[in-house]
C-alpha cells in the first residue's frame, strides 16, 4: 500500500497579540479586577509567551524504560492521568474488593443554576443508588450536571485524532491539557479511572432532542480512547501522524479497555426520542465490549407524555411503574456484574476472534 498523504489545507487559527490580549482580559470583566491591572499585563505577556510557542505540555519527564521511548519528554499529568487508571484497573481486578457500579446522570439541570429545580434524572439516579447499596454494592453518582453549576468543571471536545489513525488516539486522552491553548481542567481525567474501576455501568440520560444532552455527549466522545486507544504516546513521539499512521498499517490491536463491564441504561423524554436514544446508548456501550446485563436492564419511557413541563416532577411522582422499571434495571444490572466476577456467566461469544477490526 502506498504510503498515506498528510492531508492539509484548513485556515489558520492563529492569533495576534492583540486579539489574544482582548480574549485573555474577557476573562477578567468585573470591574473589581481593575486595580490588578499591572499584574495582569504581565500575566498576559506569559500567557501569550505560552500561546506564540505552543507549549502545550510545560512540565514534562523522560518517560523511562516502560515506554517505547524512554527519553522522550512525556507530560506530568498525563503520567498521573495514566496512573490513576492503572490504580483503578488494579482495584477492579481485586477480587477481594466491593462490586462497583458506576451510575450516570446525564442531564445537565440543576437547582445550582439557572433553572433553580432539580432534575427528574438525578432523582432516578438516587433511587438506583439506593437499589444498589442495598444489594451489597458500591453504587457512585457521576453527575455530568456539575458541568453546568460547578466552577473549573469542564470537558473538553474530542479532536477525532482516530480518524487520521487509531494509535494517535491515546489512552487516557493527551489532547488535554493544553495549556498553551488555556484548555486546562479536563475533568475526563478524573472520569476514566471511575469508569476503569466500575464493574458496571448504569447511564440515566433524558432525550435532548431526539439525542443525548451535550453533558452525556461530551463524556462519549472522550471516552473514544477507551476503545483501541494508544496507552504509550512516546509510541507516536506526541501527536505525530505518520507515525500513528505506520503503526496502524502495521497492524494495530485495539485494546478494549473498557470491555466485559457489564451496562444498564434508562432513558426518558417527553414527547419523543427515547427509542432512537436508546439504540444509540446500547450500539455505542455493545461496541466497546461492554455487556448488555439483561432485557430488564434497559428501560425506556415518557414522563408525562405531552403534559405542561412545569408539572413533569409531579408526573414522575405518579409514575409508580416507570420507577419499578428503573429499579429492576438495576438489580439486573447488579446481578449481572456478581455473575460476570464469579464467573458463573461468560458471554457465548466472549471466546470468537473479530475478524474485521475497526
Amino acid at each position: 500500500m502506498q504510503k498515506p498523504e498528510i492531508r492539509k489545507g484548513m485556515p489558520d487559527t492563529q492569533i495576534g497579540k492583540k486579539e489574544f490580549g482582548r480574549r485573555f482580559r474577557a476573562h477578567f470583566y468585573d470591574p473589581a479586577f481593575e486595580k490588578a491591572e499591572p499584574e495582569l499585563e504581565k500575566i498576559i505577556d506569559i500567557a501569550w509567551d505560552a500561546y506564540d510557542n505552543a507549549r502545550k505540555a510545560p512540565r514534562t519527564r523522560k518517560a523511562g524504560p516502560d515506554y517505547a521511548d524512554p527519553d522522550y519528554d512525556l507530560s506530568i499529568e498525563w503520567i498521573a492521568a495514566s496512573k490513576a487508571i492503572a490504580e483503578a484497573q488494579a482495584r477492579h481486578d481485586d477480587a477481594a474488593a466491593a462490586a462497583r457500579i458506576l451510575i450516570v446522570n446525564a442531564s445537565p439541570r440543576s437547582e445550582h443554576t439557572c433553572p433553580g429545580e432539580m432534575s427528574k434524572t438525578y432523582r432516578l439516579a438516587e433511587l438506583a443508588q439506593k437499589v444498589a447499596t442495598q444489594a451489597g454494592v458500591e453504587a457512585e453518582i457521576l453527575d455530568l450536571s456539575r458541568l453546568t453549576a460547578e466552577y473549573g468543571k469542564v470537558i473538553y471536545p474530542c479532536k477525532a485524532c482516530v480518524s487520521t489513525a487509531m494509535p494517535l488516539c491515546h489512552w487516557p486522552c493527551s489532547c488535554y491539557p493544553n495549556h498553551s491553548l488555556n484548555q486546562t481542567s479536563d475533568w475526563m481525567n478524573e472520569i476514566y479511572p471511575k469508569w476503569v474501576a466500575a464493574h458496571g455501568v448504569m447511564i440515566i440520560t433524558p432525550v435532548h432532542w431526539y439525542q443525548a444532552p451535550s453533558a452525556l455527549k461530551l463524556m462519549i466522545d472522550r471516552l473514544v480512547c477507551a476503545d483501541g486507544g494508544n496507552p504509550d504516546p512516546t509510541s507516536t513521539h506526541g501527536k505525530k501522524p505518520e507515525e500513528a499512521k505506520a503503526l496502524e498499517l502495521a497492524g494495530w490491536p485495539y485494546p478494549r479497555h473498557l470491555a466485559g463491564r457489564a451496562y444498564a441504561i434508562v432513558v426518558h423524554g417527553d414527547t419523543e426520542g427515547a427509542g432512537s436514544l436508546t439504540h444509540a446508548l446500547t450500539g455505542w456501550l455493545s461496541s466497546m465490549g461492554l455487556v448488555a446485563a439483561g432485557n430488564k436492564a434497559v428501560a425506556e419511557s415518557y414522563v408525562g407524555y405531552y403534559e405542561p413541563y412545569a408539572t413533569s416532577h409531579e408526573s414522575l411522582d405518579h409514575d409508580p411503574d416507570f420507577k419499578e422499571e428503573v429499579r429492576n434495571a438495576v438489580r439486573t444490572l447488579v446481578e449481572a456484574v456478581k455473575q460476570l466476577r464469579g464467573g458463573d456467566w461468560k458471554p457465548a461469544d466472549s471466546g470468537l476472534r473479530e475478524p474485521r477490526s475497526k
